[in-house]
């Protein structure tokens, strides 16, 4: 039954399956002998560290053929099949010495070994392969690649033996890796305790306590420094629980607090932590434990060279293994606003400049210019500031201003103009509601985008597989850099130099102001984007050299918290990669292009300078008209900063 149900059949568990499961297993019972059924499983099996069955699992553990291991070794490899999870030796070596040793035991109880040769195993010191170590956490990029190779070469590409390169850079993909699950777990404390994950009856001998434990956490696997323990005491002021390790560990204080409605004499049966709950917990500061859970929410990061394209991280969500779909390429999100950056470079070709005042007060638009519904836009915080630069305005994410910009440029010149950042026009309707980011981006797509601002104005498209080769080393495909030059250019490098200018400002003293005093360094760029009821958070930014995206929110879009906005869910995670991947790259300044004035410390195009360009923009028009009690009931308050 086992090898039917863990070799040849899916893993979700449906009554159909169960039936599938039964049929399959009267099939090979029919065909096989029990020693080839012995043979297949003992193949097959999985054994931990990436090793399925005892031949892959002695070459990967001891770095020798099966029919070489000692007796000692054998019985270590024995205690994985019944929870390779909790008895792997390389990450729960207790535990994993405690099931050998019974092994050993049973070993010489059964005449397999002389009581000489059981004492001589029970003594042996093992000896690991030295290169066994925790993989890098590049699962969406392993499958990204995959997918890659395959449309190239189809079905050959799993037996030809290829070599691929990817433009990943081990380090900073490591540090992408945990910055997003750092930032999302601080999250998931804020949030409403589930309950455990299930129950477990124990067993008052400690042997039999033991190996209960051991099967209930093989069933839930830790999830990296998400561990998984089961709780054999629990009150409200402390739970003591038992990790895979076989370490106890006893949680009080700061660390009950994420759980309080579970330790609760109200809480109910499903939500109680008592005896016998299979609970999360996670090391804090001062190896504090704290009880968590596994996030719901969802997150991507995804950081390009701004000159060539090359991808140097790309994580696609929270834990592959609980979701395979790659939130940086394939979620279609809206961007809030941090999509503002492209409507105000497109106000730059109409004589914006980033002095021009605009006026920040309400505003009131019918059906027809928003396309669905009547429409009163406020800002982030429900107040207006009146008169105030466009620099000031984007360092402060004011949507009135960028609204009245959208409306003075014209929606479809607007519409035209995010194209030649590789935005698809189709998903940016042509409507005022554009200014706040109402259109449908990709986290890769606006890494792109921000790249043409990083590099002066150049297109670049993203690069993953760099070099491909057969299995004697020859070069079959490479991927050069597109030089650039003018050929690449989609905006003026002056565009660029201004942009960039403007994008220092909001994390200099802006919603991102945090970036530039944490990393104390001036040669950073960015806005933050939080989308309507906070379902959204983002953080778009770049060095000269480097541009990095988060994104955090909910697969099925949910409010993530009144509170929770791009500057204080997405930011802090592109700051914790940046302070690794910026850590010896000195500070560059951007060097401006030809063809601008300096005046009074702010910059112009040469033709619209002070006097020519737009000095002002909704301070002489009267007031919009109070929408009607009816108008009111209809209009959506579609976006934050």
């Amino acid at each position: 039954m086992q090898v039917a149900r863990n070799f040849y059949l899916p893993t979700e568990k449906t009554f159909i399956r169960k039936v599938y499961e039964i049929l399959l297993a009267l099939k090979i019972e029919s065909q096989l002998s029990k020693d080839q059924i012995l043979e297949v499983y003992m193949n097959q099996i999985y054994l931990g560290q990436r090793a399925y069955g005892f031949a892959a699992a002695s070459e990967i553990y001891f770095g020798k053929p099966l029919k070489d291991v000692t007796a000692a070794e054998a019985a270590m490899l024995a205690g994985l099949p019944k929870a390779p999870s909790a008895y792997n030796p390389v990450a729960n070596p207790t535990r994993a010495r405690q099931r050998q040793q019974y092994i050993i035991e049973r070993m010489y109880e059964n005449g397999y070994l002389t009581e000489e040769q059981a004492e001589a195993a029970k003594a042996e010191q093992l000896k690991y392969r030295r290169d066994i170590s925790v993989p890098l956490h590049a699962e969406y990029v392993a499958e990204t690649a995959r997918q890659l190779i395959f449309s190239q070469y189809g079905e050959s590409a799993y037996t030809r033996g290829l070599n691929v390169y990817t433009s990943v850079r081990a380090v900073e993909q490591e540090a992408a890796y945990r910055a997003l699950r750092r930032g999302i777990t601080d999250y998931e404390r804020r949030q409403v305790y589930r309950g455990p994950e299930g129950y477990v009856d124990l067993p008052a001998d400690p042997k039999a306590l033991d190996a209960r434990v051991a099967e209930a956490l093989d069933e839930h696997p830790d999830n990296d420094e998400i561990k998984a323990a089961v709780v054999l005491e629990a009150s409200s002021k402390q739970v003591v629980a038992v990790l895979q390790s076989g370490d106890t560990l006893t949680i009080t204080g700061e660390g009950l607090r994420p759980a309080t409605s579970g330790l609760s004499p109200k809480a109910g049966p499903k939500v109680q932590i008592r005896r016998g709950a299979v609970i999360r917990v996670i090391r804090g500061a001062k190896d504090v434990w704290s009880i968590t859970q596994v996030p719901e929410v969802e997150g991507a990061f995804v950081s390009i060279d701004s000159r060539t394209g090359a991808i140097r991280t790309m994580v696609g969500g929270f834990d592959h293994a609980k979701s395979k779909f790659n939130h940086v390429t394939q979620a279609w999100r809206q961007p809030g606003s941090s999509f503002k950056p492209f409507i105000y470079s497109a106000s730059l070709e109409k004589g914006f400049t980033p002095a021009t005042v605009i006026n920040d007060a309400p505003l009131f638009f019918d059906a027809a210019a928003t396309g669905s519904q009547p429409w009163e836009p406020k800002n982030y915080d429900g107040t207006f500031d009146g008169p105030m630069s466009m620099r000031r305005a984007l360092a402060k994410s004011k949507n009135m201003v960028s609204i009245r910009i959208l409306e003075a440029i014209g929606t479809d010149y607007a519409q035209n103009w995010i194209t030649r950042f590789g935005f698809d026009a189709d998903k940016h309707q042509p409507y005022l509601p554009m200014a706040l980011g109402t259109g449908s981006v990709t986290p890769l797509q606006m890494a792109a985008g921000y790249a043409v601002f990083a590099n002066g104005g150049y297109r670049v498209n993203p690069v993953l597989v760099t070099r491909v080769t057969d299995n004697r080393g020859r070069i079959l495909a490479q991927t050069e850099p597109a030089p650039l030059d003018e050929s690449a250019r989609v905006i003026d490098g002056r565009n660029a130099f201004v942009m960039s200018s403007l994008l220092q400002e909001v994390t200099r003293s802006g919603t991102a102001a945090r970036a530039q005093a944490t990393l104390k360094r001036t040669d950073v760029y960015g806005k933050t984007g939080t989308t309507n009821d906070s379902q959204d958070a983002w953080f778009a930014g770049y060095t000269p050299n480097l541009v990095a995206v988060v994104w955090i929110g909910y697969d099925q879009p949910r409010k993530l918290g009144d509170r929770e906005t791009g500057g204080g869910l997405s930011l802090p995670v592109w700051i914790d990669y940046m302070s690794v991947a910026l850590k010896g790259v000195k500070v560059t300044e951007l060097t401006p292009p030809e063809g601008l004035l300096n005046v009074g410390g702010e910059w112009y195009y040469e033709e619209y300078g002070p006097g020519n360009g737009v000095s002002s923009l909704g301070l002489d028009t009267p007031a919009a008209p109070a929408p009607t009690e009816e108008e009111r009931k209809s209009i959506l308050d579609l976006f934050k900063n």
